[in-house]
């Protein structure tokens, strides 16, 4: 007899840093609704359109649900074991062949959305061995991780704003409203800034582009990408020159705060003027309403991560915080205390610098390469070449700078197998695909965002299905290849222990009382309380927090001084809440709508260009060209240009039935691999100059033919 009844199943969204908890109501196999949770403690009931699309990812006829191997008559299944022996066979040859890095390991974006790549991947990548480790870290929050070691001695160890009881806050490249908080575990931004606005707090946004998140600000600043550091710099230089420092509870813990008097002082108001437009006076009231207000705090993500400067801009945002008092303190910037914490005592602090990449001799960082070199280490030969990949829930064709380089690299690989569940611009040119289930067939645990929430929970998403036989979960899929691997090098193998044992161990060890159980009978979540100062306890005047460290002073030495007049148009990237990864593009409920996929211009920049609004442009730049759909903003700050992210599935060979459908344009087949942060090798994907042409009606019609066909 079938169960009509409907039943609601409680967990966490796992698309986005939100990590919204949600109701999943499904009558037998059939999910008839899925809402927001009003009892999670972090985000009470609220949910943006991703979480509804869980149910179109489940669904989704595109996502492969077995193994696939490339052959020469097309995709063919294969079975699991035929498939793991295949993998692990290929990747052990080139290896014995041309050396342990000859291999090569990529790791996407949503690989820190999934309990099973987070923690078992290594059981693959270790018994690999290579030293050719990659990640979308890289293209993304490297230049957060490199300040937490230098200055606060483990690469976790990234405060985040205390935002539901601060009073003044300015946020630089930061865009919440779209994105959901990013290096910021914060549901429903736009309750969270109105709430700030209705108690009478300040919000100032600093940006290219007036985004949403500016439209609910106090102050908004256009800027020129890639510029933030002149304003950073000299708020630092005002509040030493007047006397403002106030370091709290930090007195006596810290190292370098003369060093950095002197460094700093050539960084004056006035010269972040001449670099930014934003006067001088200004700058000044900037620091002195952060110096004076006792609840306030500094927060900047992917805008000023991701260009040249960005590991100097996250370390003196940090600096701003702890030098006004506004680090470690309610309403500032403050280290959760989560149930697992994953910057706690015993756990590894990580490397920098340890060895250099073959071509570039670009640094490692937690034992990981810059993404952006990792096209160079396939195309250039000699001993070390790469010449075999594995990718891991990840398309870097789409989202890494110079993509179209990176697409002819993988056409030349020896072998390549992807963990993914799906046929993308990347994993085509993959020998062999391992799909693991969707996420609504796994439980999971939110290591990193609860690690980074302005609100202490802790919560298990159980499972909504069960798996089918012939499904298996990542962490099974790594066991295996891992295993396989280290058979085949005549290895001892590795036991396999299962996520949920894995949690409880890890929760009855955090000191909290918890236990999988626990969480187990309280499916909406734990709330934990909120913040509480505990950072400055780990600091001491014998071991400092370092306020200097020698690679910040490297990079200031080099920053230049004198203003460059500027060249061109300015290219930066975009996001939407209804987006996040290249693969949500193949799902009706979030593609729906108005397009979203154009150029953004200043309609004054058009004019001068002699471009109409809504017609077709090439966009050029060092490293590759597209077409693209101008649209006339006010938005823009002039000269200054803006394509979102994750598109570009004209490509042949994919199996993406809707997101194949939309007309945009990869950003990063214009963003150049040879623009870095020149102190951790983040990829420096926002102000790259390009250039905007006119095209024929024929290359229009060419592009919109791809896409319906």
């Amino acid at each position: 007899m079938t169960d009509s009844s409907t039943h609601i199943h409680r967990r966490a969204c796992h698309l986005c840093e939100a990590i919204c908890g949600i109701e999943i109501h499904t009558r037998n196999d059939e999910i008839v609704a899925i809402k927001g949770d009003k009892d999670d403690p972090l985000s009470q009931g609220f949910i943006c359109p991703k979480a509804v699309a869980l149910q179109d990812i489940h669904q989704d006829p595109d996502r492969l649900r077995q193994p696939m191997r490339r052959t020469a008559n097309g995709w063919q299944p294969i079975g699991w074991e035929e498939a793991i022996a295949l993998a692990a066979d290929r990747l052990v040859a080139v290896q014995a062949r041309h050396g342990d890095d000859a291999v090569a390991i990529y790791a996407g974006n949503p690989s820190i959305h999934s309990l099973g790549i987070w923690m078992y991947s290594s059981l693959t990548t270790r018994a690999l061995n290579s030293r050719n480790r990659f990640s979308a870290t890289s293209v993304d929050q490297l230049p957060h991780h490199m300040v937490g070691l230098l200055m606060y001695h483990h690469w976790l160890r990234v405060p985040v704003m205390d935002l539901d009881r601060t009073q003044w806050v300015m946020m630089l490249g930061a865009n919440p409203v779209a994105s959901n908080g990013s290096v910021m575990t914060a549901p429903n931004m736009p309750g969270r800034l109105k709430a700030l606005r209705q108690r009478g707090g300040k919000l100032i946004v600093v940006d290219p582009r007036r985004t949403e998140t500016a439209e609910l600000a106090s102050t908004y600043l256009p800027i020129e990408p890639g510029k933030d550091i002149y304003l950073l710099l000299a708020m630092l230089n005002h509040l030493f020159s007047s006397g403002q420092i106030d370091l709290g509870r930090f007195s006596g813990r810290v190292a370098g705060l003369d060093i950095l008097d002197e460094q700093l002082q050539p960084f004056t108001p006035a010269l972040a003027e001449a670099h930014t437009g934003i006067s001088a006076d200004q700058v000044r009231t900037l620091a002195d309403e952060l110096a004076s207000t006792p609840r306030a705090a500094v927060y900047g993500r992917m805008g000023v991560s991701t260009q040249a400067y960005g590991t100097l801009c996250q370390w003196a945002i940090q600096l701003l915080n702890l030098l006004t008092n506004h680090l470690d303190v309610e309403g500032g910037l403050m280290l959760p205390n989560p149930a697992i914490d994953t910057a706690g005592p015993g756990t590894n602090p990580q490397t920098f610098n340890r060895y250099q990449s073959r071509v570039r001799g670009l640094p490692e960082f937690a034992g990981e390469f810059p993404a952006a070199t990792m096209a160079e280490e396939m195309l250039t030969p000699g001993e070390g070449q790469v010449r075999a990949l594995v990718t891991i829930a990840g398309n870097p064709v789409l989202s890494t700078p110079n993509g179209g380089q990176l697409d002819d690299a993988l056409a030349g690989l020896d072998f390549m197998v992807a963990v993914d569940f799906y046929l993308n611009e990347t994993t085509r040119h993959a020998d062999l695909i391992l799909p693991p289930v969707s996420p609504l067939e796994r439980d999971n645990y939110d290591l990193v965002f609860h690690a980074l929430g302005v609100h202490n929970m802790a919560r298990w998403s159980p499972a909504v299905y069960e798996k089918s036989d012939g499904e298996r979960h990542d962490w099974q899929i790594f066991g295996a290849l891992g295993n396989a691997i280290r058979e085949r090098k005549q290895q001892p193998t590795k036991t396999l222990v299962p996520p949920a044992e894995m949690v409880d161990a890890m929760l009855q060890f955090g000191g909290k009382g918890l236990s999988l159980e626990a969480l187990q009978a309280q499916p909406s979540g734990i709330d934990l309380g909120p913040h509480v100062p505990r950072m400055a306890a780990l600091f001491s005047a014998e071991q400092p927090l370092m306020l200097a460290p020698e690679p910040m002073l490297d990079g200031l030495a080099r920053l230049p001084v004198q203003p460059q007049p500027a060249a061109g148009l300015r290219l930066i990237g975009r996001r939407h809440i209804r987006s996040n990864n290249s693969w949500m593009h193949n799902y009706h409920r979030l593609v729906k709508g108005k397009a979203r996929d154009h150029l953004l211009v200043h309609p004054n920049d058009l004019a001068d260009l002699g471009i109409a609004d809504d017609s077709w442009v090439e966009v050029r730049s060092r490293t590759g060209k597209v077409l693209a759909q101008v649209q006339a903003s006010q938005e823009m700050a002039r000269g200054v240009v803006s394509l979102p992210h994750g598109y570009g599935h004209d490509r042949e060979g994919i199996r993406l039935n809707i997101a194949s459908r939309q007309l945009g344009a990869s950003v990063n087949d214009l963003t150049d691999d040879q623009l870095l942060d020149s102190i951790s090798g983040n990829a420096a994907v926002n102000g790259v100059l390009v250039s905007l042409h006119k095209v024929s009606e024929a290359a229009v019609d060419d592009r919109k033919r791809k896409a319906v066909s």
